[in-house]
């Protein structure tokens, strides 16, 4: 495909989603909202403050967008503005135990492979998961599979088995 019919095909889908006033202006479309997980908000402490520095930097941002009438940003920042207000409305601060014997939300899990190799997980909530930094939300598979063990017992993950090697408190 040559760049001219990709670039008419990019001006129509960038129009898709964008109506016309009787005068002939354009008229932002109501986003879709966020969708909001049905699971309990569960945060940790660190989860709780980036819900809140979240919502701090988009009421922020809200001002340019408004001083330029750009309703489609501002159409954008308040979507994302409602969803993280409905996320700290919901949320529900859990403190992991300072000496944890079980698996559960805010315990970080180290793990010894049969390989050898060693991995840590901690159980978060799902919007401050990373899983590359080791933080899974505590409704992901893993987390499932690991939740309610102690130290000693053994876990098939990924299709290998692991031992639970320490527990302590997390983020």
């Amino acid at each position: 495909m040559s760049g001219a019919p990709l670039r008419s095909y990019a001006r129509s889908m960038s129009r898709a989603f964008v109506r016309e006033n009787d005068d002939g202006a354009e008229v932002p479309q109501d986003l879709p909202e966020r969708p909001v997980s049905s699971h309990p908000n569960f945060v940790t402490a660190r989860g709780l403050q980036q819900i809140e520095s979240r919502i701090h930097e988009l009421e922020a941002a809200r001002e340019a967008p408004k001083r330029s009438e750009d309703k489609d940003a501002l159409a954008r920042i308040d979507r994302d503005l409602r969803y993280w207000q409905q996320r700290k409305a919901t949320a529900k601060l859990v403190e992991p135990d300072t000496e944890p014997v079980k698996v559960r939300f805010g315990v970080r899990v180290s793990l010894q492979y049969e390989d050898g190799t060693q991995r840590r997980f901690t159980l978060v909530g799902e919007d401050e998961a990373d899983p590359a930094q080791g933080l899974i939300s505590w409704m992901s598979p893993i987390a499932q599979v690991l939740i309610g063990t102690s130290v000693g017992d053994e876990v098939t993950l990924q299709s290998q088995r692991a031992e639970i090697a320490k527990l302590e408190a997390g983020a």
